[in-house]
Order: structure tokens, then sequence, then C-alpha cells
């Protein structure tokens, strides 16, 4: 195995278990503690493990929000694919709205050209993807601009987003769970997102699979406020069950 698909798999561990034991890592890869610690380093520099004592946790549990620039490198083929789905949750003309987020900007950038819509965000990197394409309109919502996330957010934003109606809201969160519904680490992002979805006829929610499970400090809707959750076949099938049970239709891609 080389190193690169043995880091996937510890990954992958860290995130169905919650943490990884640098011993039984090295039993298990019969390789050296050394090189399993090479390995959450690794992991840790892309910003998807947190190093602990004896070994390592995912960020998602810790609360932790990684940078932009970082999430946009995590589960890239995943996003691809509920992007590419999401395109069937598109109206044939009228407007949208993208919620700041990686899978909602990879969204962005699948839009088809042959259709016009308008485009209501408060992601800057999402609307600089968009202004130049000549059938799309895009509404950028002012406020105050967090570096972590790009998105805008406060008083200016949630005043826009009352005044506004989209057919469909496309949704990001960096968690989502049956008892917490959908959370994110920041207060004013979850109030700028639950005015977002507020906003829409119908709400789709865009999600990994790696949200799935994780709750973070501030909540801003219940399962039961979502219409749709494209999410990738990484899901546990029990748990997109109990999730469909809770109200949205749940698609893996």
């Amino acid at each position: 195995m080389y190193a690169e698909e043995r880091q996937q798999v510890i990954l992958e561990r860290a995130r169905t278990k919650g943490r990884v034991d640098v011993a039984a890592l090295a039993e298990e890869f019969v390789v050296t503690t050394e090189t399993i610690r090479r390995d959450l380093t690794v992991l840790e520099r892309h910003g998807v493990l947190r190093r602990v004592h004896g070994g390592a946790i995912p960020v998602e549990r810790l609360g932790f929000e990684p940078a932009l620039s970082v999430r946009e490198t995590v589960m890239t083929d995943e996003k691809n694919r509920i992007a590419r789905a999401a395109l069937a949750e598109l109206p044939d003309s009228g407007t949208i709205l993208l919620d700041a987020g990686t899978t909602t900007a990879r969204l962005a950038d699948a839009l088809p050209v042959d259709r016009e819509l308008t485009i209501v965000t408060h992601s800057v990197n999402i609307a600089l993807t968009l202004i130049t394409r000549p059938n799309l309109t895009v509404m950028l919502v002012g406020g105050r601009l967090r570096s972590r996330t790009l998105a805008s957010v406060d008083a200016w934003a949630l005043q826009a987003l009352r005044d506004t109606f989209v057919e469909v809201a496309f949704i990001a969160t960096n968690g989502v769970s049956v008892d917490r519904g959908l959370t994110t680490p920041d207060s004013a992002e979850a109030m700028v997102k639950r005015a977002a979805m507020a906003c829409g006829r119908r709400c789709v929610l865009l999600a990994d699979h790696t949200k799935v499970g994780n709750d973070h400090f501030a909540r801003f809707a219940d399962l039961g406020d979502i219409d749709t959750f494209i999410t990738d076949t990484g899901i546990d099938g029990e748990v997109a069950a109990e999730m469909a049970t809770a109200g949205p239709k749940v698609i893996t891609v």
C-alpha cells in the first residue's frame, strides 16, 4: 500500500470512529509507529486531522473550522458528484440562492450555460466564479466579510435576505445530525444560513458524508426544514434512512 492510500484509509477510519491510535494503526498496517506519525503529520498539514497524544482526531469532531483553501481540497470527487446531482433540482428559469460552501461552489462551477438564471449569493468566491457567465445575473449580498469562509454576514446580509425570494435555496453545512439538525461553528454565519433558507420555496442541502453525525456550536435548521438532502454513498445506510424519516428526501450519489 502506498503512503497516500494508507493516509486515506487512516482519515476514513478517524472520521468513522472519532479518533485513531498510533500503535493500533502501526500494527494493522505492519509499519513502524514513526511511519504512522509521519502519516498523521501529513494529514494534519492538509487540515483534516488534529494530532493528540497517542493518535489523532478528525477536525470535524473538534468543532474546528478549517480555512476555505483547505476545505476546497477535501472530498473533491464526492463534492463534484453531489454538485452534478444538484443540477436536477434547478428550475428552468428564475432565481436560486447559493449558500457559502465548497460543495455549493462546485454547483456554481457546474451551472448550465443554456439556462437564464439569477443567482443570489453571500459568497464572494462564488460570485467571482459566476460573474463572467453571460446567461447568469449575479446578486451579491453585502455585509461583514468573514475571511475564513469569504461569506458576508451580520445585519446588512440579513436585511437583504429578508426581502429576497428564490425558487430554490442550495444550502451548505459544517455538520448535520438527526438530533441536532444543521450546525456551523460561527453564530453569525448560522443567522445568515437561516435567513437564506427562509428565502427559498424549496431548500436543498448539499453535504458530503463526513458532515453527517457532526454537531457544531450554532444550529440554524432542523432536518425537517430541508426538502432534499444530496450526499455521497459514503453515508451509512441506516443513518440515511433515519434522516429521511425526519423529513428530507435523501439522495446518495
